[in-house]
């Protein structure tokens, strides 16, 4: 148990660490790495959807049809949705801003772990039988943590008042059910990780699951806001 939170630990300190490095470098660099991000996330994407059709893959056409079609979902979802959005918000509103989103849903993911695993009680759903209802109540607290260290910054437009709590708590909801959801296609693939490049956490698409729903979604908030 100690081992496996190790290695999360620094696997998350070198993924952050390469995503400042990432967002704050040319615009192209930037540009780039979501491209090199999609086709990773889109591969995943791909494991989930062959145990979701079954032996089958490898000698029906039919369900190979099957399989294109539904790898079209993500392709157009990531490529077409995620990736443009995320670029556009850091055109309009800076490297800082979306670094901020992005802190939330990791805030979200930190506070989901820590309350879970500390205080556990009632499960929140069988989706994923390892989140709880006090997880989620800390996922939600601490994704105010991000707001808290951004508007102590100084440098960024961000203040600390009841519209900006309640961006951070609706971007932490999307980030969780983006998690859910991704959760349920692990279990209907019946797998437990996208992959296992990232030592202690899986696959990438299970360390972002929720911040490719939460991202676009922040974009809608902005426009309605």
């Amino acid at each position: 148990m100690e081992n496996e939170l190790n290695k999360r630990i620094i696997t998350s300190v070198i993924l952050f660490s390469t995503f400042l490095i990432i967002i704050y470098a040319h615009r192209l660099i930037f540009g780039a790495s979501l491209l090199i991000f999609g086709f990773a996330v889109c591969i995943e994407f791909n494991n989930i959807f062959k145990k979701l059709v079954g032996d089958l893959y490898l000698s029906s056409v039919k369900f190979n049809l099957k399989l294109i079609g539904l790898m079209l979902i993500p392709f157009t979802y990531i490529f077409l949705i995620f990736g443009i959005i995320s670029f556009d918000i850091y055109k309009s509103e800076g490297p800082t801003f979306l670094l901020f989103i992005i802190s939330i849903c990791i805030f979200t993911d930190i506070g989901g772990y820590v309350v879970g695993k500390t205080v556990g009680g009632k499960k929140l759903t069988k989706i994923s039988p390892n989140k709880t209802l006090s997880g989620s109540i800390g996922s939600f607290l601490f994704s105010i943590i991000p707001l808290i260290f951004f508007t102590e910054l100084g440098n960024t437009n961000l203040n600390f008042n009841i519209i900006n709590i309640i961006f951070c708590l609706l971007i932490s909801l999307v980030s969780q059910t983006g998690d859910l959801f991704i959760s349920f296609l692990k279990r209907k693939a019946k797998i437990k990780d996208t992959g296992n490049i990232l030592p202690g956490h899986g696959g990438i698409l299970d360390r972002t699951d929720g911040i490719i729903f939460a991202v676009p979604f922040s974009n809608l908030l902005l426009n309605l806001f």
